[in-house]
């Protein structure tokens, strides 16, 4: 089969043929219906030999739907040809937080050499794929597939960020968001469907604002030095109750903070380097700085019913696997306006 690998670090990844896997005891093998590309993919593919923490080849795809095609010994829970999306986030299973369905902040998958698909285990970007255990998948029914795709990622884990946050997004708060890319235009959707606030997006790309106001941002900014004056202008001075920052570099992190109101929430959700100094003084009192990490498995089904209910729609770009190394340059070079998806099978 086709599989969309990383094999060599510092190259870009390749299109390889490789064997068929089969699910052994407890697992499901999937027919990959859609795999999205993540810019966490980059940062993976960008790490120093002495720090790459994966064995290589590495089948990439950390967003996954597709249709279950055969289930190993002992797997319960699904029949062959149901539609289902891949929870990313895998854990032991038995911890107190896995318990819970917070394998997102599993104690021990460290401990255990335990990674997700497309980061660390055999991802979503190939004809098939295997699933560890029937827990990390959810059914998807009739949802588009490739539209469905990147919500296990794209979409969980803004939800994620934002269901933190509701107490302070009540009707008269503003939040921002700072980045309106893959996660930050479906963030926007969701501030809008899960709350009454204002919605102030902040972009490097007139291309990308012009998505953000489409999929309902009340105003736009262009991320730029002048970007927190700006949100504070239109926010009266006051400044925006939750700051929500989808690239989290050393510039838009700051800018965060400079847009936070007194007794505010900044999460840093993007992995761009950026570092935020917290102390007393240093940003409006009470304010709370978190990096939080993707989404539980209960958030995960909660996703996919607001995107059964219409609240929620990924902008996408489809390609071929044979186009998966397009993608990631397009992906690479800011040229993906919304969310790219791989048709493995397609």
């Amino acid at each position: 089969m086709k599989a969309v690998q990383y094999r060599t670090i510092g190259a870009v990844p390749e299109v390889v043929d490789i064997p068929e896997p089969e699910p052994g005891p407890g697992q499901i093998l999937l027919k990959v219906s859609a795999a999205g590309v993540c810019h966490s993919d980059i940062a993976v593919m960008s790490w120093p030999a002495e720090e790459f923490p994966y064995e290589l080849p590495l089948t990439l795809g950390h967003e996954g739907v597709g249709t279950v095609a055969a289930l190993g010994d002992g797997a319960q829970g699904f029949s062959v040809g149901d539609s289902v999306a891949v929870y990313g986030p895998w854990g032991c299973g038995t911890c107190v937080n896995c318990a819970d369905g917070r394998e997102n902040y599993c104690l021990r998958a460290a401990e255990l050499g335990i990674n997700p698909p497309g980061l660390g285990s055999p991802g979503a970007m190939a004809e098939y794929m295997i699933v560890d255990d029937a827990r990390h998948l959810t059914p998807i029914g009739d949802l588009d597939p490739v539209k469905t795709a990147s919500l296990t990622d794209a979409g969980l884990t803004p939800y994620h960020a934002i269901k933190r946050s509701l107490p302070k997004l009540v009707p008269g708060a503003t939040a921002v968001v700072i980045g309106t890319g893959g996660l930050g235009h479906v963030a926007i959707q969701l501030l809008r469907a899960m709350t009454s606030v204002r919605v102030i997006a902040l972009d490097i790309s007139e291309e990308k604002l012009a998505l953000a106001r489409s999929v309902g941002a009340h105003d736009t900014v262009l991320s730029d030095e002048n970007a927190a004056a700006r949100v504070r202008e239109l926010t009266g001075g006051i400044g925006a109750e939750v700051v929500l920052d989808f690239v989290g570099a050393p510039p838009t992190v700051m800018t965060a903070g400079a847009s936070a109101s007194v007794d505010s929430d900044v999460t840093i959700v993007g992995i761009g380097g950026g570092m935020l100094p917290v102390g007393f003084g240093v940003l409006p009192f009470s304010t709370s700085v978190t990096a939080p990490y993707w989404g539980t498995r209960r958030e995960l089904a909660e996703v996919i019913e607001l995107a059964h209910a219409g609240a929620v729609d990924v902008h996408v770009e489809t390609y071929t696997i044979d186009e998966a190394p397009l993608a990631y340059e397009r992906l690479h070079d800011g040229k993906i306006n919304g969310r790219a998806v791989i048709l493995p099978n397609g």
